[in-house]
């Protein structure tokens, strides 16, 4: 299992990066995206210090850590910078946290987050399907989430990411260690948003395909 989507207490999470990547490790997770909330008040507080994290920890674990960002509550006109700066601090993936409908997160971030080519657009709520075929064309993934609230939605996402061909990730959005999930429970949430479980390996191929790209890993 690959999940690109949780938090420490650099936000909202209840755990330290180095127990958060035991705790997936443990569970048998191959990789964990820690991705923090951030806006332009703390992505430079907290971005170097998963990157320097992730540079500790990686040779000596069994799991990969991926620093990153989840960029929060930001007003769509200025998501691209905030993706930009968060890239430039070292951030190896951006998530954008979507317009859930458990949040009232501004109208217009999906696209924002899309145009601005995201990595992941998290939890995106009522996406529209214009947005999907976008998505689709920038290769932004459209994260189904196993997140109580968030995953009201999940169904919704995934027919129209189905019908239009766009790609897919399945996350937690891990806050505390009973969180985390592993592969069964992941084919279980993927089946319960209408997809057959042929999608975890889609969903897969698709994570490690990103952490690939965004770390050069060969």
């Amino acid at each position: 299992m690959i999940d690109l989507h949780s938090h420490s207490i650099f936000s909202d999470g209840v755990l330290i990066p180095a127990e958060l990547a035991r705790r997936a490790e443990h569970k048998g997770l191959q990789a964990i995206g820690i991705t923090d909330h951030g806006d332009l008040s703390n992505i430079d507080f907290i971005i170097p210090r998963l990157v320097a994290v992730a540079e500790a920890l990686n040779p000596v674990l069994h799991i990969q850590i991926i620093p990153g960002i989840e960029i929060t509550h930001v007003p769509p006109s200025l998501i691209g910078d905030t993706i930009a700066k968060s890239r430039d601090l070292g951030a190896k993936i951006v998530l954008v946290h979507g317009e859930t409908i458990a949040e009232p997160v501004a109208k217009g971030t999906n696209r924002a987050a899309i145009d601005a080519g995201v990595d992941i657009l998290a939890h995106p709520g009522l996406i529209s399907e214009a947005d999907v075929r976008t998505a689709k064309d920038k290769n932004v993934l459209l994260e189904i989430t196993a997140r109580q609230g968030h995953s009201l939605t999940n169904g919704h996402v995934a027919r129209l990411a189905e019908k239009n061909g766009t790609k897919m990730i399945i996350n937690t959005d891990t806050h505390a260690p009973g969180d985390l999930i592993d592969d069964e429970a992941a084919k279980q949430i993927i089946h319960g948003a209408g997809l057959n479980e042929a999608y975890f390996v889609k969903m897969q191929e698709n994570a490690a395909a990103l952490i690939q790209k965004v770390c050069r890993v060969d």
